[in-house]
């Protein structure tokens, strides 16, 4: 099935640059122009984490866990939607296993998870690199890709995903498949040598093994497969960026019943959409030690009241399928909801957390995930870490962590080399000698 077109508008995530004036031409007359200039930014005032919604104050840890699922409630009503528990009856099939891959670099494993009981689908391919030479179980980034394992590395090894994945032709991918020519078309994003050299795994599974990226009434992939057959969707029904991030939580599953993986330290990560992704996998699976969103903008790490650049009202109209039905209620009425994103980031307190940023990516709003990464801050420091230790927005090119950290690059909408040395740097400093314990986390 082909794309519709509109939805090529940002095939790769939130729209970068390139892609704005494509945004504009196409959008519905009566749709505000998209804003940059931070005057016409309207004023608002942001819900308090650390507040109840009966109004009385968060004073501990306890209350914050209390509040914590009030807010977990408030973003699976009104952005999300809800998803379902972990199937029964999952099964891990390997079908790859290769310990002297990529010139004896890395162990290679690839397996099917088959997402429900004695059926072949919904299931999603696996592809795990692990370093070669391990001293017992290694610490992992966890991610999900646009287009397939085979994006990932030239590796001739890597079985190319003979599923519905988003054009690109300059990849080989027409007709929405993959082909030879798909291998590594977007390496540069997972640098997976340095990955490797650093200490650390890489497990990834394509986006589209879980939920094809278009508006098709939710009949593909696993929504397809677990709604409940012949009823009509509530408007808090999940949509495909809780079915992804659903399906990072059975990716972590998996890496659970992997004894060549130090499950309690899963970093999970995700780029533009797929950071959105990361967060909110994060944010209800307390599994993973750390969470990492890359230029993830609106839904993802940037504030939604501050209407900049792309909005709730545009992200609706370009992805309807993203989120639940409630969510377009707040078209152009962001202040009229009940959350924010600096209530997302503080959900995953206090597990570290890291917001990146791209000075030219101004549809995701950098000053708005810097601002949501701050708010966040208060909760982080009742629970007794030292937050993100900046009071303004640092200059390009300067990050700053502390268990929040944060970073604006300098360039475009991507995911680069400068951004992985950042996060294994912070990688390094939360998780070396550290084995977070997992017993008794939230599990979805």
């Amino acid at each position: 099935m082909n794309m519709p077109a509109f939805l090529l508008l940002a095939a790769t995530g939130g729209l970068p640059l390139s892609a704005e004036a494509s945004a504009a031409s196409s959008r519905p007359a009566s749709r505000p122009a998209i804003n940059y200039d931070e005057s016409k930014v309207p004023a608002y005032t942001l819900p308090d984490p650390l507040k109840f919604q009966d109004g009385r104050p968060v004073e501990d840890a306890a209350g914050w866990r209390r509040r914590r699922q009030e807010i977990l409630e408030l973003f699976r009503t009104h952005v999300y939607g809800r998803a379902p528990d972990a199937p029964q009856g999952m099964r891990f099939e390997r079908f790859d296993e290769n310990p002297a891959a990529l010139g004896g670099l890395a162990l290679r494993r690839q397996v099917t998870v088959r997402l429900a009981p004695q059926a072949d689908e919904p299931g999603m391919d696996l592809l795990l690199y692990l370093p070669a030479e391990r001293h017992g179980p290694v610490p992992v980034f966890a991610m999900l890709n646009f287009r397939g394992n085979q994006e990932v590395h030239p590796d001739p090894g890597i079985r190319i995903t003979g599923r519905w994945v988003l054009n690109a032709p300059e990849s080989g991918i027409t007709d929405n498949r993959a082909g030879p020519q798909a291998r590594g078309a977007d390496a540069s994003r997972y640098p997976v040598e340095l990955i490797l050299r650093r200490g650390y795994g890489l497990v990834t599974v394509c986006c589209a093994d879980l939920d094809p990226d278009f508006d098709d009434g939710f009949a593909n992939g696993v929504h397809g497969a677990l709604d409940p057959p012949g009823k009509p969707r509530p408007p808090d029904a999940w949509g495909t960026i809780a079915a992804w991030a659903w399906g990072l939580s059975r990716v972590m599953d998996y890496l659970q019943t992997d004894p060549d993986v130090d499950a309690r330290r899963v970093v999970v990560l995700g780029h533009s959409r797929m950071g959105k992704t990361a967060l909110w996998a994060a944010a209800q699976d307390e599994r993973f030690a750390i969470a990492i969103s890359n230029n993830s903008g609106c839904g993802g790490a940037a504030l939604s009241r501050r209407a900049y650049g792309e909005t709730v009202e545009s992200i609706n109209g370009m992805f309807p399928h993203w989120f639940c039905a409630n969510f377009r209620r707040y078209n152009g009425r962001e202040a009229e909801l009940p959350v924010d994103q600096h209530m997302l980031i503080a959900l995953i307190a206090p597990r570290p957390v890291y917001v990146a940023s791209a000075e030219e990516d101004r549809w995701a709003d950098p000053r708005g995930e810097f601002l949501a990464a701050k708010a966040a801050d208060p909760v982080y420091r009742l629970l007794g870490t030292d937050g993100l230790p900046a009071g303004d927005m640092p200059p390009v090119g300067q990050p700053v962590a502390g268990t929040i950290g944060y970073h604006c690059r300098p360039g475009a909408h991507d995911l680069t080399e400068y951004d992985w040395r950042q996060y294994l740097a912070f990688a390094d400093r939360h998780l070396a000698g550290a084995r977070p314990d997992s017993g008794g986390a939230d599990r979805r």
